[in-house]
């Protein structure tokens, strides 16, 4: 195994922003598992695949084709081909995708891409459950927090940067039942891991939180 830092934390605490810089900075590569299941979420939307059907869940998992890429400096998503990046942040995949990665196959399945894509390299992964389930043993666990309604205001600036309409009471009732859902899940619940660094990044800038970050990595180095 290569050189992993996990981030752990709930929807809009961070993380995809700052792995992404830290990422640049230190030179590894990074990894969105939310993207993943958010792929698979609009596959499922798509066909009208129901989360209790699993023969037909598991027909997927085996024709699906999920592609995280860096292009012209942008993180793109491809589902069999097609550039979904846009899709898979629209309403219907946020109100779905939290229920789809409590499916055990799913679950699994994307654990498994996940140790393969981050196989022999230096990464930083960031999810939900990276250092208590995917990578228990990753050399630096971070696990990023904020309230829900400091989520909820980076989520709606988030969207509308990307041409994406969801209002911020939403984008809050999202949170609060993702943050529920996630943490009293029976797969691979939201928590923290024991040995994980716990930074409460409400009140803190994204120059802070990163550098905050480089510095527990650079101490474990």
């Amino acid at each position: 195994m290569g050189f992993v830092v996990a981030v752990d934390g709930p929807a809009g605490s961070g993380k995809g922003t700052i792995t992404k810089l830290v990422a640049e900075e230190l030179g590894l590569i990074y990894i969105d598992t939310g993207a993943l299941y958010r792929c698979i979420t609009l596959y499922m939307i798509r066909n009208k695949i129901n989360l209790e059907d699993t023969d037909k869940i598991q027909e997927m998992l085996k024709n699906i084709n999920i592609e995280l890429k860096r292009e012209r400096n942008s993180d793109k998503a491809y589902l069999n081909g097609e550039d979904v990046s846009i899709k898979i942040r629209e309403k219907a995949v946020n109100e779905l995708v939290s229920q789809v990665s409590h499916v055990i196959e799913i679950r699994e399945n994307i654990t498994e891409l996940s140790r393969k894509i981050a196989e022999g390299k230096n990464v930083i992964m960031e999810g939900r459950d990276i250092g208590t389930n995917v990578f228990p043993n990753a050399k630096v666990k971070i696990y990023l927090d904020a309230t829900p309604e400091e989520r909820a205001n980076r989520r709606l600036k988030q969207n509308e940067e990307k041409g994406i309409k969801i209002s911020y009471e939403d984008i809050l009732e999202n949170i609060k039942f993702r943050d529920n859902n996630d943490k009293t899940s029976n797969v691979a619940p939201l928590k923290q891991a024991e040995d994980a660094v716990y930074i409460d990044t409400t009140k803190m800038t994204i120059e802070e939180v990163k550098e905050k970050i480089i510095e527990v990595i650079k101490s474990k180095e």
